[in-house]
């Protein structure tokens, strides 16, 4: 009999794990509060489930891929939040990007319920959750991570089990501080080579070939030589969302970080360019236009 995986919040990365999981075999069970993304999981086979209580009650475990704070404190211990259910040993997996001190809340608030939370945070985007592209930063009891390895296998292609709760949290702030980085280091290389009178297309093919490229580069640089962020994998608005937790993280140690900085500048200028719902990859365009280039 296929295990179920309960999942809370179908947007972007939920509903991809969704469906790569569903091709593996399992059974998914799902709740978004927006209706045209559970209309999306019921249309590739997927059931449906009123409340996170409800997909506590249906599923083996329940994953949560969730926008912000209040979203995950009304998912986890909401009124009809997961931990209302009455299922002692479930455990829950969270993927989003948030304060660790918020996670251990919900942590908490689940063991009183018996159950068991892990922070498991993501490095990927959209798109590459699409082809299961991602690399899951497991952190909380052994067990539970171990228990969850045939899950994991079933959407992402790299699965670390990093010690004591929260150090999921701390290897994803270090991934996406670089994330910040790499994504304007590359729209500003396409700025300057594009000033310069290079071809965007040539500037893509020869440095994705050469020691000066990187995993964003690749990624963010058709979206560059093309000129169109229509086609969101992250948002400027998610970006700045996880930027804020990982500078507030950064503040809290005492740890500098200029380039990291540096790089929200350019995010804050996509913001305030109106490109809030842009892919992140926009910020060539900003670097763009600070430039002098017009395409």
């Amino acid at each position: 009999m296929a295990k179920t995986v309960g999942i809370v919040g179908l947007g972007r990365m939920g509903g991809a794990m969704a469906k790569n999981l569903i091709a593996a075999g399992f059974d998914v069970v799902g709740r978004d509060t927006d209706p045209a993304r559970a209309d999306a999981l019921a249309a590739i086979g997927g059931k449906l489930a009123e409340s996170p209580r409800a997909v506590a009650e249906a599923a083996d475990c329940v994953l949560t891929s969730l926008p912000s704070i209040a979203a995950f404190e009304a998912v986890t211990s909401g009124a009809d939040g997961i931990a209302a259910a009455a299922r002692p040993g479930l455990v829950v997996f969270d993927t989003s990007t948030l304060p660790i001190a918020v996670k251990e809340a919900g942590r908490e608030a689940l063991a009183e319920a018996g159950m068991t939370l892990l922070d498991t945070p993501l490095s990927g985007t959209g798109a590459q959750a699409l082809t299961g592209d991602l690399v899951v930063f497991a952190s909380g009891d052994t067990a539970a991570i171990a228990s969850l390895t045939d899950v994991f296998e079933g959407f992402s292609r790299a699965q670390y089990d990093l010690g004591a709760f929260g150090n999921g949290s701390r290897m994803k702030f270090v991934a996406n501080l670089l994330v910040a980085i790499h994504n304007v280091a590359a729209g500003e290389a396409f700025a300057l080579g594009i000033k310069a009178g290079l071809d965007p297309k040539t500037i893509y093919e020869v440095v994705a070939s050469s020691a000066a490229t990187s995993r964003l580069f690749e990624l963010r640089g058709p979206q560059m030589v093309a000129n169109d962020y229509t086609n969101v994998s992250a948002s400027i608005e998610m970006q700045l969302k996880d930027m804020k937790v990982i500078g507030d993280f950064l503040a809290e140690l005492g740890c500098a970080a200029p380039l990291f900085a540096a790089s929200g500048q350019v995010y804050n200028a996509a913001l305030a360019q109106g490109r809030r719902g842009e892919d992140t990859a926009s910020v060539c365009a900003v670097l763009e236009r600070l430039a002098g280039v017009e395409r």
